[in-house]
């Protein structure tokens, strides 16, 4: 199992001068912290109008500044959001493609729809047709990588003559495909398109096993059909974590902010009521916390929230926050149950950044270092059993196809 690390940009109300630069700045001396130590994957989302849950609303340019600050860790967009009208896909692949080479190709290539009506109304996507834009323009993409000239498109949402999309990515025939995840079916939708599944609920171990369990049945069956030109056979789960030798430190350092993590997600995913600009989600969940399973003193001595309103949505919201010794027995619960990934959320609420790297710093000398000696033999297991199935799959696949050679564009702007 490998490990990553996860920026939403928090950063709760009320703003002090210089508060966005200074949160920037020290995500990315945490993740060449991160680097450094061993971690395999830093994972950025892109999102937009998402106050205090999210400021990150231009991920390649942030990743392209982790990608001159280190030199091991995978860079993760965590993830692109497909609709046309947030990102023409022409633009997608050049960016990823850009970033690959400037990271002598580092890149995971994560994509998702968006399910937030501050987003999808903010850049007038309209929530029933958002998967199918989604299908049709990673579909484009991946041809764009491969393709030499891309041979145009003729879709319901991208019209697109024949061009030579460049640069082509370094990672051949392109990065690795992810997709965000938030319920089982889509994790199984995943496994159908060979993508890996970027899970970003927070799900306990034995739920994580039922999860896994269907994802490589599916990759292995004929209903596998690769919407890219390689399958990347994955699945990644999210986990709010803060190791420190004291229990309770470890709960006072990073509960909060991991409960701030699910309360805001909530308030623009479920339950809601957000006015831009006045809003603040902070002083709302210092108020109503409890009321929508967010109760401190619960989490911290059973591990996990048990609202019913939000169980399903958020699941284990302690999650890997403890001893190393409790950490340990905790991510041992998804390695037995076959998750490739677990990803670390630190940045979130209030978390401080030198408790962060202290956590990060710890985990590396405590913990990582038995699930790294396990992972090679283990992934290499994986690989040679999903070899024949992935061999098949990918001969399910429409193949790269070949522009018409007719094809002349003159520089007044007629085309023959």
């Amino acid at each position: 199992m490998r490990f990553g690390i996860f920026y939403e940009h928090q950063l709760p109300r009320p703003w002090e001068p210089g508060a966005e630069h200074r949160l920037l700045k020290d995500a990315l001396e945490q993740i060449e912290l991160a680097d450094r130590l061993g971690y395999d994957y830093v994972w950025e989302v892109e999102h937009h109008f998402l106050e205090e849950y999210s400021h990150s609303s231009a991920p390649e340019v942030f990743l392209g500044a982790v990608s001159k600050r280190t030199r091991q860790i995978r860079i993760g967009h965590g993830i692109v959001l497909l609709p046309v009208n947030f990102n023409h896909p022409a633009r997608v692949a050049e960016r990823i493609a850009t970033l690959d080479l400037i990271s002598d190709g580092r890149v995971e290539f994560g994509t998702g729809e968006s399910s937030s009506e501050m987003e999808l109304h903010g850049f007038h996507v309209d929530r029933a047709e958002k998967r199918e834009q989604w299908a049709e323009a990673l579909d484009a993409i991946t041809r764009m990588f491969v393709e030499e000239p891309f041979a145009g498109y003729e879709g319901r949402w991208l019209r697109m003559p024949p061009r030579n999309v460049v640069p082509k990515p370094y990672q051949r025939p392109h990065p690795p495909l992810w997709v965000a995840c938030s319920r089982r079916e889509t994790i199984h939708l995943a496994a159908t398109r060979g993508i890996g599944a970027l899970s970003f609920s927070f799900i306990e171990p034995e739920a994580a096993r039922q999860w896994v369990d269907d994802y490589y049945a599916t990759i292995a069956s004929e209903h596998c059909v690769p919407a890219g030109f390689a399958v990347n056979p994955q699945v990644a789960v999210i986990t709010p974590f803060m190791c420190h030798p004291d229990e309770a430190t470890a709960i006072d350092r990073g509960l909060d902010g991991g409960h701030f993590f699910g309360y805001s997600l909530g308030h623009y995913y479920v339950y809601g009521a957000h006015t831009p600009g006045v809003t603040s989600i902070w002083d709302e969940f210092q108020e109503r916390r409890s009321q929508f399973g967010f109760d401190r003193e619960l989490a911290a001595r059973q591990g996990q929230a048990l609202a019913a309103r939000m169980q399903e949505q958020m699941g284990s919201l302690r999650g890997a926050i403890g001893t190393p010794d409790q950490i340990r027995r905790f991510l041992r619960g998804y390695e037995e149950a076959g998750v490739d990934q677990v990803i670390f959320v630190s940045q979130a609420g209030r978390n401080r950044h030198e408790h962060i790297c202290e956590s990060l710093e710890l985990f590396a000398r405590e913990v990582m270092p038995e699930f790294k000696e396990r992972h090679g033999a283990a992934e290499a297991r994986k690989r040679e059993h999903l070899e024949p199935a992935i061999e098949a799959a990918l001969a399910r696949r429409e193949p790269a196809r070949t522009a018409p050679a007719d094809v002349v564009v003159v520089a007044a702007g007629g085309q023959t």
